[in-house]
């Protein structure tokens, strides 16, 4: 895949299922967008995010008073097929490792990024203003980023296994809540809740 404006390859066009239609093209409504869930102090130097295929949120997590607490979530939209990415091409998001989070090692100005979906449109902005790159290891050009005229993929499974969010998403977690070096968990396909997600009652 080309990507104008863009050093590398990423795996974030838009799909088409069985029948041929874009999913870009499904017409639905806008979702709510990010969720300011902790108002409270807390060390952003050791918060982390889980991306839970299953529910389609990323939710930015962070140790407070002893405990793992939820501070912000935001929908999102992954690959338009289920399962542990393999290849490129094959459309699926990856998966981390139990153990093993990918991590954030560079968040990139993506303003000028566009890119063609063989869809009709030609090459338009596709990524947000921020591409924020994931290393995860065995593949290459996975990351979290905006949805630039595909705000309606969101939430929704719709890329070749980047993760979308909104685009005012995108600036307010770049923004308010990631950093290079931060740890990334993807969750398998119908994983449920961590240890450290379910609310522990006394």
């Amino acid at each position: 895949m080309i990507v104008t404006g863009v050093l590398g390859m990423t795996s974030c066009s838009g799909g088409k299922d069985k029948q041929g239609t874009s999913q870009d093209s499904i017409q639905k409504p806008v979702a709510e967008q990010y969720k300011d869930i902790y108002k409270g102090e807390y060390d952003k130097s050791k918060t982390f995010i889980v991306i839970s295929k299953k529910d389609l949120k990323l939710t930015v997590y962070a140790p407070i008073n002893g405990d793992t607490l939820p501070v912000a979530q935001f929908p999102v939209c992954l690959s338009l097929k289920k399962g542990q990415k393999e290849k490129p091409g094959d459309m699926k998001t990856p998966e981390s490792e139990p153990g093993e989070p990918f991590i954030i090692d560079a968040i990139i100005d993506a303003k000028e990024w566009f890119h063609d979906f063989n869809d009709g449109r030609g090459s338009i902005r596709a990524y947000g203003d921020w591409f924020l790159r994931l290393v995860t290891p065995g593949h290459h050009g996975i990351g979290i980023h905006g949805s630039t005229n595909n705000e309606n993929t969101v939430p929704g499974r719709a890329s070749e296994g980047c993760i979308r969010l909104h685009d005012a998403d995108i600036i307010t977690l770049k923004e308010q809540y990631a950093r290079v070096g931060m740890p990334v968990i993807i969750k398998q396909e119908e994983q449920g809740l961590k240890s450290f997600e379910i609310k522990k009652t006394k």
